[in-house]
């Protein structure tokens, strides 16, 4: 699978809009920023090189072997560890149910958008505690 990934990865992938925006509020108000996803390890560092090198990431992983995917909480825990966070001082956003489980499981608080892959009831029965439609409305809570 990774190697056909490989291929058309950058055909099928890009930002929402908005995101830039975000980022650029987030960085100026010195806000830590980590990427988790279950996208195979190896492509995360050029996905991230490829659309956000304006930004700078603390953390960015991957799915890797020596590490469970979402929704298991280890990633984030490795994440709040290199912070040097507490669990519940970590805002966690995401667009999928996958998203608001993992954040459930590690005891963070988890923040569903609308611009991604599921609905609002899919995100809130699964837990979020704040659902977003716009992506500037995320900097209310920084």
């Amino acid at each position: 699978m990774e190697a056909e990934y490989a291929k058309c990865w950058a055909d099928t992938t890009g930002t929402y809009a908005g995101i830039p925006e975000l980022l650029d509020g987030l960085t100026e108000r010195n806000i830590g920023m980590a990427i988790l996803s279950n996208k195979p390890h190896s492509f995360m560092q050029v996905i991230v090189d490829k659309f956000f090198s304006s930004w700078h990431f603390e953390v960015v992983l991957g799915a890797r072997e020596t590490c469970p995917k979402k929704p298991d909480p280890a990633a984030v825990r490795e994440i709040a560890t290199i912070f040097e966070l507490r669990m519940e001082d970590i805002l966690y956003i995401g667009d999928s149910d996958t998203d608001m489980q993992t954040a459930r499981n590690a005891g963070l608080l988890p923040a569903g958008v609308l611009w991604g892959f599921r609905t609002e009831k899919e995100l809130r029965d699964n837990g979020a505690w704040q659902i977003v439609a716009e992506s500037a409305e995320l900097l209310k809570f920084f």
